[in-house]
């Protein structure tokens, strides 16, 4: 009988295979970048190979005065019907010249689920357009600018207030990562949701 592979193994495979690199420019701010789409038209072959689904989908989330759109991308064994997600968050902007409603939400979509991705497949993405660009209407605190305006590198972040999860060492000396932090929180967590120790704690004051 074969052995079975779990689907974090699974997706440590498809972590070593993937690669997107950016092959989108943009002339006016001059970077270079990759899309949600160049992510996930790299990915399908690739979670094909390995029997797994690749899905993304997308919630509203009401934080403080602002809504966000809330990303998760998720990957499932199709023959366990395991499955491991990454979620992202990006808010719109108030208002911007040229642009509908529905285009302006299509975006914000589109950036939340690049960065759930790259959570996912562990991408690289510490030059991409929203760390180097400076062009007109396309800064950091333009659309899909991440919670709060911070964390803007990392997905891992408080699904309350948005602070984003930091990496850190543990009593043993281990180091763990920001996404490790978000997990073991996420993990423990009565119903599944990181939240940051400020939030846990003001909630647990409350109850």
């Amino acid at each position: 009988m074969a052995e079975t592979i779990n689907i974090a193994a699974k997706l440590v495979q498809i972590q070593r295979e993937l690669k997107a690199p950016k092959g989108q420019y943009n002339s006016f701010g001059k970077y270079h970048y990759r899309s949600c789409e160049d992510i996930t038209e790299a990915a399908k072959p690739i979670c094909a190979k390995y029997n797994t689904a690749l899905t993304l989908e997308d919630d509203l989330v009401h934080i403080g005065e602002r809504y966000y759109v809330k990303a998760t991308a998720r990957l499932t064994d199709a023959e366990t019907k395991e499955s491991i997600f990454t979620n992202a968050f990006a808010r719109e902007e108030e208002s911007k010249k040229g642009t509908d409603a529905a285009q302006l939400t299509g975006a914000t979509s589109s950036y939340a689920r690049k960065y759930a991705l790259s959570g996912l497949f562990a991408l690289d993405d510490t030059k991409d357009s929203d760390f180097t660009n400076t062009g007109d209407g396309e800064k950091k605190q333009s659309l899909g600018s991440q919670i709060a305006s911070i964390g803007e590198s990392s997905p891992y972040v408080c699904a309350e207030c948005g602070k984003p999860f930091a990496a850190f060492t543990d009593s043993k000396g281990q180091p763990h990562t920001a996404q490790e932090a978000w997990e073991m929180v996420r993990s423990r967590s009565a119903d599944g949701i990181a939240r940051c120790k400020e939030c846990r704690e003001k909630a647990g004051a409350h109850a």
